[in-house]
């Protein structure tokens, strides 16, 4: 009678469960209303991550604005005072500022999500969550440090504008598109991320050349120079490079330097579609079968 109840109690108990897990099936299967329901898990890995990065430190998040500051000063002494690149009128610094701080937040999104497989194993084999709720906290982690470099920033920016006889007139119409220009960036790094991290489970080589060829990807981009700089027969693929229409739009929009095109910003558009759909295509397959690799 007694092991009666018992298994009667077991068979309500089961009775009361309300979630299933199962293996994706489909090559394209994303469960938007799933990684909603563990957004409290998102918010705790995007606090791990801030925090790991700049625990033990002395200066602290300090660091979000040391760095495109010291990159900012370089670019200025080498490609404004030595080697003497135009920036459209615009003070060198803050011109290789505004781009800095555009091609940092995309880059940090990039290589950030680049190892989601590899750095979260021993996550991933010990208990079940929705796994591209880690590269989005990534993403979601350098937004607080893209914050505070924009900040940073805009400090400067008031500080030059402010000056008698400043060339710099912003478009305030065109700022509106901030939230546009950062949703692109960063569903276009977490896009180039997630392919990253899906083949290197196999093949690791490939995390070694992520750092360097994010380094060529910005000498690619007109980040040091100003896009006038390129030969007018080449602009046209350099525009074609999709991280290229978003640091000029918020060139554009913060400093009035550059050009706004809406084909080019629209064809970056589509780049950013295409590749966000190849890494979750990518994503949902690895991720069946990684922890045989990883």
């Amino acid at each position: 009678m007694v092991v009666f109840v018992e298994f009667k109690r077991c068979v309500q108990l089961e009775q009361k469960f309300t979630t299933v897990i199962k293996p994706k099936r489909g090559l394209f299967e994303l469960d938007l209303k799933e990684v909603f329901k563990y957004k409290d898990l998102i918010i705790l890995f995007t606090k791990r991550n801030f925090t790991a990065v700049y625990k033990q430190t002395i200066l602290g998040p300090a660091w979000a604005i040391i760095q495109p500051l010291l990159t900012t000063i370089v670019f200025t002494i080498v490609f404004g005072n030595i080697a003497g690149l135009d920036t459209n009128g615009i003070p060198p610094f803050l011109f290789y500022l505004c781009g800095s701080v555009a091609w940092s937040y995309f880059s940090t999104c990039f290589t950030g999500t680049a190892n989601t497989f590899v750095s979260n194993a021993s996550i991933f084999g010990k208990v079940y969550f929705p796994r591209i709720v880690t590269p989005i906290s990534v993403v979601l982690t350098n937004l607080i440090s893209f914050t505070i470099q924009f900040v940073f920033f805009v400090g400067f920016l008031i500080f030059y504008c402010i000056k008698p006889s400043s060339a710099i007139s912003p478009n305030y119409a065109y700022m509106i598109l901030l939230p546009v220009i950062l949703l692109q960036m960063a569903l276009l790094g977490l896009g180039f991320g997630i392919i990253v991290s899906s083949v290197t489970t196999k093949y690791r080589d490939l995390s070694m050349l992520v750092s360097f060829g994010v380094q060529l990807w910005m000498y690619a981009t007109p980040i040091a120079y100003s896009l006038a700089e390129v030969p007018e027969k080449w602009q046209g693929i350099y525009m074609l490079n999709p991280v290229t229409p978003i640091v000029e739009a918020f060139r554009y929009a913060f400093l009035g330097a550059g050009t706004f095109s809406l084909k080019y910003y629209i064809i970056s558009w589509a780049a950013t579609f295409i590749v966000l759909f190849t890494g979750i295509l990518m994503f949902n397959r690895v991720e069946k079968t990684f922890m045989d690799t990883v």
